[in-house]
């Protein structure tokens, strides 16, 4: 059951959102407070819905669909995670773990692997499978931008390397994550469909189909976007000034169907709610070249942080992030950097789990940052 509180804010103060230090983006969690395992069901996790300027409630995640209007438009990412984390050997014997970043070309992949000081190029990784099955992979470069390994694996019969990972991979379940009992199929949102992240898009991780037919039964509709998650989503800002850290670019499609049910949801008077500060990017990405919403597909590095004009998000669904992360900078870009860190020290006083099997929150478009 919801309940109503009151943020006691000088709002001017609060909403210091061009606070660009690093500093400016820390808190303190109780190692007790991060989520080894999901909400069941689903949609039963807690949701600290942010309504107004100043106003905030205690709700559960099955609450949602009382908190949106007929014609909304939820826009959710659609990616499917892949089992990116291998375990090998090299052929002197020494253990090789890989952790699959993105395809380059076919059956070539960016990798971070561990220990990688003696992998250089030429070097092969044998990798053993289910039902007895190898796969061969040869380190052809090292990658300086992300200090990886470029790896060509060598695929039987000319099959892609994702048509045969399940055999090799496991789930890349997040470092911060040490004692799950969660399966796999629990760390995919209930609709994801395209093959190609390392982690998923966990404010997608709420929905059950139950309640995403509740919301269609009461006429807010979806889209989807793909944007395959890769790890520099996830990584710490590690320079001072926030303002000159650099994304590493993610693969998005943002399709003609779906910025046509955006446009046509804006022109009703609907709101766009993303889902996931995933679905942020991917939109305010395929809008920034031309300063207007276009089909895209291809790469984005958008870094959104407080100052940001936004184009096309009026809402958003989120979980509470870490400390210092560009996905805390994009949330404070949304509602002002010291309120969300007010909001943070709420919802940990209150006992909501962070990070990816964690708790929402729903931030309404009333409760957006207006002025620039």
């Amino acid at each position: 059951m919801a309940q109503d509180s009151h943020l006691s804010l000088d709002t001017e103060k609060s909403l210091n959102f061009l606070d660009t230090s690093l500093a400016g983006y820390d808190y303190q969690l109780p190692p007790a407070q991060i989520a080894q395992n999901p909400a069941f069901p689903r949609d039963s996790a807690k949701l600290l819905v942010i309504d107004s300027p100043n106003t905030y409630k205690h709700c559960i995640f099955s609450d949602l669909p009382s908190f949106l209007q007929p014609g909304d438009l939820l826009v959710m990412n659609d990616t499917r995670v892949i089992p990116a984390r291998l375990h090998g050997r090299k052929t002197s014997g020494a253990a090789i773990e890989v952790l699959l970043l993105e395809e380059k070309e076919f059956n070539t992949w960016l990798a971070l692997v561990k220990p990688g000081k003696r992998l250089h190029p030429g070097v092969q990784i044998v990798f053993e499978g289910k039902e007895e099955k190898t796969l061969t992979a040869t380190v052809i470069e090292i990658d300086k931008a992300t200090g990886g390994r470029l790896l060509k694996f060598d695929v039987p019969n000319n099959l892609s390397l994702l048509q045969v990972i399940d055999s090799f991979g496991e789930m890349p379940l997040p470092p911060y994550i040490t004692n799950s009992q969660a399966d796999d199929d629990e760390y995919q949102t209930v609709y994801a469909q395209n093959l190609g992240a390392i982690a998923s898009p966990t404010a997608g991780l709420h929905f059950t189909p139950e309640l995403i037919q509740k919301l269609a039964d009461s006429g807010i509709n979806s889209a989807f976007i793909t944007l395959h998650v890769g790890v520099g989503t996830f990584r710490p800002v590690e320079v001072q000034d926030v303002t000159t850290h650099q994304m590493h670019g993610e693969w998005i499609d943002v399709s003609q169907a779906t910025v046509e049910q955006i446009r046509a949801t804006k022109a009703k008077g609907g709101r766009i709610i993303a889902v996931g500060t995933t679905a942020v990017r991917a939109l305010e990405g395929a809008a920034a070249a031309s300063g207007q919403l276009e089909p895209f597909c291809g790469k984005t590095d958008m870094f959104i942080y407080p100052g940001y004009q936004w184009r096309v998000v009026e809402g958003l669904i989120t979980n509470f992030h870490l400390p210092r992360s560009s996905l805390l900078m994009l949330v404070s870009a949304l509602i002002g950097r010291q309120r969300l860190l007010d909001l943070y020290k709420e919802a940990i006083a209150s006992k909501y789990r962070f990070y990816s099997f964690g708790d929402a929150m729903l931030i309404l478009p009333e409760a957006k940052i207006t002025r620039p």
